[in-house]
């Protein structure tokens, strides 16, 4: 269920930039949106199917000159950009777990200032923590680790420190007075 939600808050970012064919969106998906490298048109196809029954998009076919099947274009209606900007504003864990959270920062500049400080702080936090359980299960083990272990430890513990100091480069840059970033 998470899964799908996240993949239609995806189709209505994209649809919010312009109206796009499916196999546009499959490929801006899998390419730009890391959650859904493996996305298949039958995951995407059912849920443009459920967008267009809920009023969200629209679908327009326009006829092939060579005569092959109509090519569809599915644009945003006026509720889906309601719908995207409700879903864009909404701050929970979800919004920084690791499943959700670089599908929001994709859409970071439809989004407001204070939602983006609190979904950054929140990312922030979790990783915060998670970087000291992992130092202290680190210590706790570290006689037991084989070599190839504690090299992997430490690649994970480097990475989350990476990713936390990117974090506090954002947030700083959001108190920062101007334009956001």
């Amino acid at each position: 269920m998470r899964r799908r939600a996240l993949l239609d808050f995806a189709v209505l970012g994209l649809l919010h930039e312009s109206p796009m064919h499916g196999y546009e969106l499959r490929r801006r998906l899998n390419a730009a949106l890391g959650a859904f490298r493996a996305l298949s048109f039958g995951t995407l196809y059912p849920c443009l199917k459920a967008l267009l029954q809920a009023g969200l998009i629209v679908e327009d076919a326009q006829v092939a000159p060579t005569g092959k099947r109509p090519r569809i274009t599915y644009a945003l209606t006026e509720a889906g950009r309601e719908e995207f900007a409700r879903q864009a504003a909404r701050i929970d864990p979800g919004a920084w777990e690791d499943d959700g959270f670089e599908l929001r920062v994709a859409f970071f500049s439809r989004t407001d200032r204070d939602t983006r400080l609190r979904i950054l702080e929140g990312r922030r936090s979790r990783l915060e923590e998670r970087l000291d359980t992992m130092r202290s299960g680190a210590q706790r083990s570290r006689d037991r680790m084989d070599s190839w272990t504690a090299a992997l430890q430490r690649h994970a513990e480097d990475s989350t420190e990476r990713e936390v100091r990117w974090l506090t480069e954002l947030i700083d840059a959001e108190h920062r007075p101007g334009p956001p970033a």
